[in-house]
């Protein structure tokens, strides 16, 4: 396997590593208010934290719905926090001009399970030399992720992250076929679980999606037992009051039991 390194963190060494946050950023104290507890909670731990958060959710359900500060603000933001907390950052990119920008502040560029087989998205994040993370669009197979790894490896890089998020079960629900984290680890590249994504329910609230963050430590267990890199997770103080993805967050007051948890049981 390629092991991916952003500085003294490695991912496919055989240490979990974290990436979590807020879904999108919700202000410079409130974002790092967040983060800072996580880093303390991962530093108990011993595991390695990466700092994640959208500085526009760009897929929204509803035209109306909350989408972030946009681009400008959301990487002045975004810096503050890396700086402040000495973490690396995980952030998301959307279109091919974002990629050179975010990459001026952000150690992994995301590319949004949507998007994953946008080419020139993927070209253009590649290009930059920093880590690509790609969500597994809830529409593939985990099989067809080695085409987007051979776009990646064609555009110059061989720093590529894969994530799973969940497959399409029917209308506004998801499934985990848990096979797919060992068939995408086969393609040499360090795999990471999206716990809180994989329980959303897309569109299942009419005009914003619902979530199932109840089964969200049962599904986190069984990918660290079948065997991952990371773990993704999007958390926050207080989930019923987050501006996105309230309903599949978990509450920063549960992540440390959480991941003790995923630990025990980790492959």
């Amino acid at each position: 396997m390629h092991k991916v390194k952003i500085g003294n963190i490695e991912f496919g060494g055989g240490k979990l590593v974290l990436l979590a946050g807020p879904c999108v950023l919700e202000g410079y104290e409130r974002s790092l208010k967040i983060g800072r507890r996580t880093k303390e909670i991962a530093d108990k731990l011993g595991i390695p934290y990466i700092f994640k958060a959208s500085f526009d959710k760009a897929n929204r359900s509803s035209i109306k719905s909350f989408r972030g500060p946009g681009l400008e603000e959301g990487l002045k933001i975004l810096a503050a926090i890396k700086s402040e907390l000495n973490v690396p950052i995980v952030t998301d990119i959307h279109e091919t001009y974002q990629a050179a920008r975010v990459a001026e502040v952000a150690d992994i560029l995301q590319i949004p399970a949507f998007l994953c087989r946008q080419t020139d998205l993927l070209v253009a994040a590649a290009k930059t030399g920093k880590v690509v993370n790609v969500k597994k669009g809830q529409f593939l197979s985990p099989y067809e992720m080695k085409n987007i790894v051979i776009k990646l490896e064609e555009s110059g890089t061989n720093k590529i992250l894969l994530t799973e998020r969940g497959t399409c079960f029917g209308y506004n629900n998801l499934v985990v076929d848990f096979r797919g984290l060992v068939t995408m680890r086969g393609f040499g590249y360090p795999v990471i679980f999206d716990g809180t994504h994989s329980v959303q329910l897309p569109g299942g609230a009419g005009t914003s999606s619902s979530g199932q963050r109840e089964f969200i430590p049962y599904l986190t267990r069984a990918a660290a037992a079948v065997g991952i890199d990371g773990l993704f997770l999007e958390v926050h103080d207080n989930p019923d009051e987050a501006l996105s993805d309230g309903a599949n967050m978990v509450k920063l007051d549960n992540l440390e039991d959480l991941l003790k948890n995923v630990l025990a049981v980790s492959c």
